[in-house]
């Protein structure tokens, strides 16, 4: 099993939120459709466009890089998010093709 640590922002990108699943997909459902805890800050701040992820095949190891990365600078979450998509155009995982 996969687990993912991801970032989301809203549509002016002012906000990124940071979280962790085993299923991303179903998380990026919820997280649009205000569903569970992600109608908490994610559903606040409309924080549901995908411009970052990456996997862990560990739960621990996912859940301790997720609290890294919540504790950087804003800076330092955009420097990581440029690494993998530089244009900030929300990933869309039906066509993601990993670049």
């Amino acid at each position: 099993m996969s687990f993912y640590v991801y970032i989301l922002t809203n549509p002016t990108r002012t906000v990124l939120y940071t979280g962790v699943t085993n299923n991303l997909e179903c998380r990026l459902y919820e997280h649009s459709k205000g569903l569970g805890q992600a109608g908490n800050f994610s559903g606040r701040y409309q924080c549901n466009l995908l411009v970052y992820f990456e996997t862990s095949p560990d739960a621990k190891q996912a859940i301790a890089r997720e609290k890294q990365i919540k504790n950087w600078a804003r800076p330092k979450k955009e420097f990581l998010i440029n690494t993998l998509t530089p244009s900030w155009h929300p990933i869309d995982l039906q066509n993601w093709s990993g670049q």
